[in-house]
């Protein structure tokens, strides 16, 4: 096998920087690629926490202006992961939140920050550093867009360019002003370049120039290709159809194991269930809960916002009391709905308890003492929280819509495949579809072989990268030929 190598870029990578599922893709798949001949390099920002995890990296490029100051290449490993890191002091040096200020606002200059990241992966997909030149660079949603704009107008030989969109509702918007700072040639303004709707936007940049596009499921590769999903992207992605596919997301099945995870209070699996049990108790301690193990005790590990479907949860606490359902909620995001859980909370003590904010170890324990995990998105490209739900034994409660359709099985699904369902969906994505879904989920959940099932054949379903990696790996190679 001819092995391959590639430059993936992106603005976080787990376990050093993470906001979302973004993090969690990228430092995942590297490894998963090794098995199937694919040597990977990430590029990254070099925040204040890359650089400490790299406290040890050899500088491969220096120069000494790029987009307004002095930058190094950095490259060195940590926790399996080969990395670049771009160390742009003017740039990178901020504490907290890549993205937003101690106000909770954007970075004013992010458009610059990200045109810097992109354009390193543009000069190093050239051959900046001699000892990893690749033969594809992929680009991770729109901070990374505008990678392979700059490898189109650069005009020399170039790698091939995948484009892979993790959610379109972002897609870095900046004035076209910004034009000349970006480095962009007057040409690139125009709707078959980089403006949109007025604006300049990274992500269109990606999708109009990569080579081959790529999202993170295939029911949300079908709905990204409408009008209604395509969020002004729609009549883009169906002129390039032909060069869009959509590769499930997986987890890191290491980092997300029952058997071993230090995380949660007692270790189980699929053949050995009942210290299940203790997590949940454990769960309840945590989060305040009454300790009633015969209650069904429902998680939620989400960004608070309208998308996820948090408000419709909201409009159904009635049916959780009603159904003497606990809730335990990990999550921030709009001000508005933290607000109102935290009431509800207060309000509710020992049936609702809410952590606003994210705790990775916390995640973990959730998945291993809920009962079910809801993801009521209004629309999901593919969600990691099911998968991790899947594995550890949470039935998910989830919306018919992108990833999450192609990683539960409902019962209706299962009684036509001959499958066994691992999960209750609920569609049209309403207040009233979801009340019935939880009231089935808790209906399920007191039948006690049943659940079981649900629970065993969840656990038994292949949620990691080992095939997923292997279409990313052919999708490189198909390209690689295709450029030769």
């Amino acid at each position: 096998m001819t092995q391959l190598r590639v430059l993936a870029v992106a603005s976080e990578v787990y376990p050093i920087v993470k906001t979302g599922g973004l993090a969690d893709v990228v430092g995942a798949l590297p490894s998963a690629l090794q098995e199937h001949g694919v040597t990977t390099r990430t590029l990254v920002p070099g925040y204040p926490a890359v650089l400490d995890a790299l406290a040890s990296a050899e500088t491969l490029l220096h120069w000494g202006e790029f987009y307004g100051g002095p930058i190094r290449v950095l490259g060195g490993s940590h926790g399996g992961l080969d990395l670049f890191a771009l160390d742009a002091p003017h740039l990178y040096a901020r504490p907290g939140n890549p993205y937003v200020g101690p106000d909770g606002r954007d970075w004013p200059d992010n458009g610059i920050r990200f045109a810097a990241l992109s354009r390193m992966a543009a000069e190093i997909g050239r051959g900046a550093i001699p000892s990893f030149v690749p033969d594809i660079v992929h680009a991770h949603d729109w901070q990374a867009g505008l990678a392979p704009a700059y490898l189109h107008y650069g005009g020399h030989k170039r790698p091939g360019t995948v484009m892979t969109v993790h959610n379109l509702a972002y897609q870095g918007q900046f004035s076209p002003d910004m034009l000349a700072a970006f480095g962009l040639p007057e040409e690139a303004y125009s709707l078959h370049g980089v403006e949109y709707y007025g604006t300049i936007s990274l992500l269109k940049a990606g999708l109009q120039f990569a080579d081959r596009i790529t999202t993170v499921s295939p029911t949300y590769a079908r709905e990204i290709q409408s009008d209604e999903g395509g969020m002004g992207l729609g009549g883009l992605l169906r002129e390039r159809a032909d060069v869009l596919s959509g590769i499930l997301n997986g987890i890191d099945i290491d980092v997300w194991n029952p058997a071993t995870d230090p995380d949660i209070a007692a270790r189980f699996s699929a053949e050995h269930m009942a210290e299940r049990a203790a997590n949940k108790a454990a769960l309840q301690r945590r989060f305040g809960l009454d300790p009633l193990p015969d209650a069904m005790l429902l998680g939620v590990i989400s960004r608070l916002s309208w998308q996820k479907g948090l408000d419709l949860l909201l409009e159904n606490i009635p049916t959780l009391l009603g159904e003497g359902i606990q809730l335990a909620l990990l999550g921030s995001g709009d001000r508005e709905l933290q607000d109102r859980y935290t009431a509800l909370a207060h309000d509710n003590p020992g049936r609702i308890a809410v952590v606003i904010g994210y705790d990775e170890a916390l995640a973990h324990l959730i998945q291993a003492g809920s009962d079910a995990l809801a993801v009521p998105s209004r629309f999901e490209p593919c969600g990691l929280t099911q998968l991790c739900a899947l594995r550890y034994g949470a039935v998910p409660v989830v919306a018919n819509v992108g990833g999450l359709a192609d990683t539960v099985l409902g019962f209706d699904e299962a009684a036509v495949t001959g499958s066994a369902a691992t999960g209750v969906k609920f569609a049209p994505v309403t207040s009233e579809a979801l009340a019935h879904g939880l009231r089935t989920a808790n209906l399920l959940f007191n039948d006690k072989v049943t659940w079981r099932r649900l629970q065993q054949a969840g656990m038994a379903t292949d949620v990691s990268w080992r095939n997923r990696a292997g279409h990313y790996a052919a999708l490189y190679r198909e390209l690689a030929a295709a450029l030769k």
